[in-house]
């Protein structure tokens, strides 16, 4: 009855949350192998197929709607038509849904109007609700509320909602009878800390797989359930002028702390920043080269990125290094996923 499909799933965050909640994944797909490698790695029944959307509307979507009742689709397709390059002063020549940037987009409503489930979920850049003065967030409510759905929007910060991170994102969400009502900013904020501080910091000194004490707080109670390992904790090793660099900045602190000498290493405002192990981290991205760890003079590690995303140490992540950074990063936290995945259950009113 729960059954769902989750389309541009990446690794899986989105459908380790929903899966918190009681749903059941039947079907994921990506076109990244790496991916999917890891999703269905971590996965009871391998539902991730390596495949385009275009193949899996044309043929995939008709052979699980034989067989299974679906309730619902969630992803976040790739938006990308309405760049600021874009603006023109005629809005209808803006509103170029149907070019190839935007294939999709448009792909993912197929799916939703070919399967009609009581709900879907779709996820994007928080940039696209200003982007050509709110044409695409125009066009979602408008396309959708054709084919039966009540779509409203909300732009979401991951850090308040129990994500030790700043990380904003808008989640589109529409429902066959009522619209969405989002789930309430929890009272308390898990920091870095929080997150990190049960993990080793000094890897040329402890050892990587094993944890430095017991769990020192809930959020580490829920990310250690089923681990007795930790995986994916191996240091990136940086050049001896890196490490120099790193070890002058002060917790919390950025590249402008230093001497102006250092200001031209890296071309943008946000290079060279420290943790501030009582903050929430900043948005984990694909790799993390400028963001560093808050006492040792590295960056984090993909396990500490993926505590920091809040997926749990029993998630393991396969493929090179360079890959595991980019699918934390790429992913939308789980524990947000689980808040929406509860408010939607309830809302629906089913078990």
């Amino acid at each position: 009855m729960n059954k769902i499909i989750d389309l541009f799933s990446g690794c899986g965050g989105l459908s380790l949350g929903f899966e918190m909640a009681g749903f059941e994944t039947i079907a994921a797909i990506d076109n990244w192998k790496d991916a999917i490698i890891t999703f269905n790695h971590n996965s009871k029944n391998n539902p991730g197929l390596c495949i385009d959307i275009t193949e899996f509307n044309n043929v995939n979507i008709n052979d699980i709607l034989k067989n299974n009742s679906v309730i619902g689709v969630v992803g976040g397709p790739p938006c990308q038509g309405y760049s600021s390059a874009r603006l023109s002063d005629n809005s209808e020549k803006i509103l170029k849904i149907n070019e190839e940037r935007n294939l999709l987009y448009l792909e993912f409503f197929k799916s939703i109007k070919k399967i009609k489930p009581e709900f879907f979920v779709m996820e994007n850049v928080r940039g696209l609700v200003s982007m050509n003065d709110g044409i695409f967030v125009k066009d979602i409510k408008e396309r959708f509320s054709k084919i039966g759905y009540k779509v409203n929007y909300e732009i979401l910060n991951a850090a308040n909602y129990g994500v030790p991170q700043n990380r904003q994102r808008v989640f589109f969400i529409g429902l066959k009878d009522n619209y969405f009502k989002f789930p309430k900013a929890k009272k308390f904020k898990v920091t870095i800390n929080d997150a990190l501080s049960d993990l080793p910091v000094d890897l040329d000194k402890f050892d990587s797989e094993k944890y430095v004490s017991g769990h020192q707080n809930k959020y580490q109670k829920i990310m250690r359930k089923g681990s007795i390992f930790i995986h994916n904790n191996e240091k990136t090793r940086h050049e001896k002028k890196t490490i120099d660099i790193i070890s002058k900045i002060p917790e919390g602190g950025g590249i402008k702390d230093l001497e102006k000498s250092y200001w031209n290493v890296r071309k943008f405002n946000k290079s060279f920043q420290r943790m501030n192990r009582f903050s929430q981290s900043l948005t984990i991205d694909t790799g993390h080269r400028n963001y560093f760890h808050y006492e040792a003079n590295r960056v984090p590690t993909a396990r500490e990125s993926a505590r920091i995303q809040s997926f749990p140490d029993k998630f393991k992540f396969l493929g090179s290094k360079t890959s595991q950074y980019v699918q934390i990063g790429n992913a939308i936290p789980p524990l947000l996923a689980y808040e929406i995945a509860k408010s939607i259950k309830n809302q629906i009113r089913i078990k």
